[in-house]
């Protein structure tokens, strides 16, 4: 295949202090891709110090300068450059004191982009972002391409980059960026850039839905007119938005034509990316369900298709596709009751799709940590679909406000508890639906934990 370089411009920083706030998975990377760059790091998370230590146990003693226990300041100090995590919020009074004091905040996604080999197809999006990096990777693999498929999704963008410092050579570099990564950046610039949608989330962390449109909106700035913006022209948010971008729009619809991109028409999916009308697949030949993956599923062949897919791959990719681990994944049927793992339905609109997907009559098991923000729509949907809904976590009472008069509702102190009690009233013909609409922090590691334990549980009935 013929490769095309990152046209991003390489950030110096041998020689100098950079921080890194966080030690997560991307924080990690964005440690050793500094170690290669000849960076001295100082590292500070809530974690304690010697949590630290452990996670970084691949490094020599004395490489990494480690702060536990939040204790940010001296990790700043005198940092030129500091590298946030994505689970680090710019708030923070340490890294606001940092910017004044002339520090240089960028994320591990701008730091990555700047030493990458080969183009970057960057998606995201409220939800489905998982889903149709996913897609695209097998599109091209399927098609002979030797993919990087990464970012927010898995594998973090810094180790495709320290491979790329290594020699290796990628033909196309597939990212999930999330908001969080994009309020960072300032020269990242994908070929082609896809938003899915744009509906209520991480309303926590931003003060609007302006501000956190805004932030998915950064994947475009620095496109130009040989890049590629495609956009779901159903979205009615991105609908009102002004999207600026200098490159090439592309758009996908399930509702109606498109002038350039990929729409339905009646049950098959159709390109006119390039002047013709291509007939890519029947949306009965897909394995995954619902409205939302047929959008996702659109997404993912503009943006395979215009980094040079052919159809034929798309097409073998679209039929082969089974789905994620914990979205809408069926975990065993028993007695004619279907039990769906989607615990990572983590805000209202990927839950409300998840009620969507399945026949009635279905036993919701639904809660977490609140996000903030409201729950539009959830109590209709609720309403439509469900039989009962088993409450859990931090939300419970919040929730059962919200759900009050739809249906019967009861609540669980733990999660296996909620699996049981389902259980108990189900009968043949429904289905039991793990959606939470909330993140999974109060009771869980993370989404896939939480995934993990909710199967352990159903396998666990008799």
């Amino acid at each position: 295949m013929s490769v095309m370089m990152s046209e991003q411009t390489s950030l110096e920083v041998a020689g100098k202090r950079v921080a890194v706030m966080g030690l997560g998975r991307s924080g990690l990377a964005a440690v050793r891709l500094l170690r290669r760059l000849g960076a001295h790091v100082t590292v500070a998370d809530q974690k304690p110090s010697s949590e630290l230590a452990t996670a970084l146990n691949g490094l020599s003693a004395g490489m990494v300068e480690i702060h536990g226990a939040g204790n940010y300041e001296p990790a700043l100090h005198g940092a030129e450059v500091v590298v946030v995590s994505p689970g680090v919020p710019l708030t923070l009074e340490p890294i606001r004191r940092a910017r004044a004091s002339g520090a240089r905040i960028i994320g591990e996604l701008e730091l990555a982009s700047r030493h990458l080999t080969g183009r970057v197809l960057a998606v995201t999006g409220t939800n489905g972002k998982s889903t149709t990096v996913t897609w695209i990777g097998e599109f091209l693999r399927g098609a002979g391409y030797d993919p990087f498929v990464g970012g927010n999704l898995g594998t973090p963008l810094a180790e495709a980059a320290l491979a790329s410092l290594d020699g290796k050579v990628w033909d196309l570099v597939v990212a999930e960026v999330s908001s969080f990564q994009l309020e960072t950046i300032e020269t990242f610039r994908p070929w082609v850039g896809a938003i899915l949608n744009v509906t209520p989330d991480h309303l926590d962390r931003y003060p609007s839905m302006d501000a956190y449109a805004a932030a998915k909106l950064r994947l475009f700035e620095n496109q130009d007119d040989a890049d590629y913006a495609v956009l779901n022209a159903d979205d009615p948010r991105l609908a009102r938005l002004s999207v600026r971008s200098r490159g090439a729009r592309i758009e996908f619809s399930r509702t109606r034509p498109v002038e350039r991109g990929v729409c339905l028409d009646g049950d098959v999916i159709v390109s006119n990316l390039y002047g013709r009308r291509d007939e890519v697949c029947r949306v009965g030949a897909l394995q995954v369900r619902g409205a939302h993956n047929i959008e996702n599923a659109m997404a993912a062949i503009a943006v395979a298709a215009l980094a040079g897919c052919p159809m034929e791959a798309i097409d073998r990719g679209l039929r082969a596709f089974r789905g994620l681990e914990h979205v809408m994944e069926v975990v065993r049927v028993l007695r004619g009751v279907a039990y769906i793992d989607d615990s990572k339905g983590t805000n209202v609109d990927a839950t409300i799709k998840a009620l969507e997907s399945v026949p009635a009559p279905v036993i919701l098991i639904a809660g977490g940590r609140e996000k903030g923000g409201e729950y539009p729509g959830l109590a209709e949907a609720v309403r439509r679909k469900a039989k009962r809904v088993v409450l859990l976590g931090e939300a419970r009472a919040r929730l059962r406000e919200v759900l009050a008069g739809t249906c019967p509702l009861t609540e669980a102190a733990t999660l296996a508890d909620a699996v049981r009690d389902a259980a108990s009233t189900a009968v043949a013909g429904d289905t039991v639906l793990l959606s939470p609409a909330c993140a999974s922090f109060d009771m869980f590691t993370d989404y896939k934990d939480r995934g993990r334990r909710f199967k352990e549980y159903v396998h666990e009935l008799g």
